[in-house]
C-alpha cells in the first residue's frame, strides 16, 4: 500500500514537473490566449448573471439586479411575470414565426453555399485566378451592415436604381421599391448574407479541404476516378466532421438574426413578415418611451433557452447519424 501511494505521488509530480517544463516552453501561445479568455469572460460569461433580471424588478437606482422580485400576472404565479406579459401575446408568436422563416430558409440556402463555393475554388489551377477570387469573395465581410443596405437601397430604388431599371428592361414589371415590399424581404435578405459572408465562411472548409492528404486523390486518380468522383467520395466524406460542426452552430443560432440588417431593411409595409424577437424586443422595452428592461431580459432568456435546446438536438442527432458532435 505504501508502494501504491508513493508511485501515485511520484506521478504527480512527474506531471508537475512536466506542465512546469511545457508552460515555460510554450508560454507565448498561452499569453495569445489572454485577451480573448478576458474577452470571453467579461462580455459572454459575467453578463450571463444579468438573466436574473428576467424575474426580477428593475429600477434604475436600485442595483443591477432589481429591487424586488416580480409579482404574479394573470395567468402565471410569480416570478414568471415577464414571460407572461410576452408568451400570451399574439405580435410575439408572428415575430417568432418570422425569426424561424427566415432562420430556416437562410439556413437552407446559405449553410450548402460556402461548402460548395470552397470545393469549387480549391479545384482552381490557375494560382492567380484563385487567389484574386478568394480576396473578391472575403471583401464584403469587411463592409459596414449599414453601408451594405445602403448600398441595396441605391440599387433598389424605383427612381434610379440601375437593379430596378435592368428588371423592368427585361420582364416589364414596372418601377417597384423591391425594400418595400413583404414579398421580397426574406430573398433580399438571404441575397446579402450570401453575398457578405460566403467567402469568409468558405475559409473553414478550405481550410479542412487542404488538411487532406494528397496520396488519396493520388490513388484515386490511378483508380480512374474522375475530378468528380474524388469530391463525392473523397473530400466531402473528409471534411463531413467540420460541415457537422458547423451546422451545429448554425442551428444553435436559428433565432439570432441579424439584428442591424432587419431594423435597416425594416418599413412599415414590410414589418408583417420583417418583425423579428429581436426587433420585437427592442420596440417594446428600449425603443419605448419606458423601457422595460426586465421584459427583455426574458425574451432573451428564452431565446437563449430555445438555442440551447437546439444546439442539444442538433448535436445528439448528428452524433447518433454521423459520430461526429461538439460534445
Amino acid at each position: 500500500m505504501g508502494k501504491r501511494s508513493k508511485a501515485l505521488s511520484n506521478m504527480e509530480h512527474v506531471k508537475k514537473v512536466s506542465f512546469r517544463h511545457y508552460l515555460g516552453r510554450y508560454w507565448q501561445f498561452y499569453a495569445m490566449m489572454l485577451l480573448p479568455l478576458a474577452y470571453f469572460i467579461l462580455f459572454k460569461y459575467v453578463p450571463m448573471f444579468g438573466n436574473i433580471l428576467a424575474f426580477r424588478h428593475y429600477k434604475p437606482l436600485a442595483g443591477p439586479y432589481g429591487d424586488r422580485w416580480a409579482s404574479a400576472g394573470k395567468v402565471w404565479p410569480e416570478p414568471f411575470r415577464y414571460f407572461e406579459q410576452f408568451l400570451l401575446v399574439d405580435k410575439f408568436w408572428v415575430a417568432f414565426k418570422n425569426t424561424l422563416i427566415i432562420s430556416l430558409e437562410n439556413l437552407v440556402i446559405n449553410f450548402p453555399f460556402p461548402i460548395i463555393f470552397a470545393i469549387l475554388l480549391n479545384e482552381l489551377r490557375n494560382l492567380k485566378l484563385k487567389k484574386f477570387v478568394q480576396t473578391v469573395s472575403y471583401v464584403p465581410r469587411f463592409v459596414s451592415t449599414v453601408v451594405v443596405i445602403s448600398i441595396m437601397s441605391e440599387l433598389l430604388s424605383p427612381t434610379l436604381g440601375m437593379l430596378t431599371r435592368l428588371i423592368d428592361m427585361v420582364f416589364g414589371v414596372g418601377k417597384i421599391f423591391y425594400m418595400n415590399e413583404p414579398q421580397y424581404f426574406r430573398m433580399l435578405y438571404i441575397l446579402t448574407d450570401m453575398w457578405q459572408f460566403t467567402g469568409w465562411t468558405a475559409i473553414i472548409y478550405l481550410a479542412a479541404i487542404t488538411g487532406i492528404s494528397s496520396d488519396m486523390f493520388e490513388a484515386a486518380r490511378i483508380d480512374g476516378a474522375s475530378r468528380f468522383q474524388q469530391i463525392i467520395y473523397i473530400t466531402i466524406p473528409t471534411i463531413m466532421p467540420t460541415i457537422m460542426v458547423m451546422l451545429i452552430l448554425n442551428v444553435g443560432h436559428l433565432l439570432s438574426l441579424g439584428f442591424e440588417k432587419v431594423l435597416l431593411m425594416q418599413t412599415d409595409k414590410n414589418v408583417v413578415v420583417s418583425d423579428i424577437i429581436d426587433t420585437y424586443v427592442y420596440r417594446y422595452t428600449l425603443g419605448s418611451s419606458s423601457p422595460q428592461y426586465s421584459l427583455g431580459a426574458a425574451m432573451g432568456l428564452f431565446n437563449g433557452v430555445i438555442g440551447l435546446i437546439l444546439v442539444s438536438i442538433s448535436n445528439f442527432v448528428s452524433r447518433r447519424l454521423t459520430g461526429n458532435s461538439i460534445y
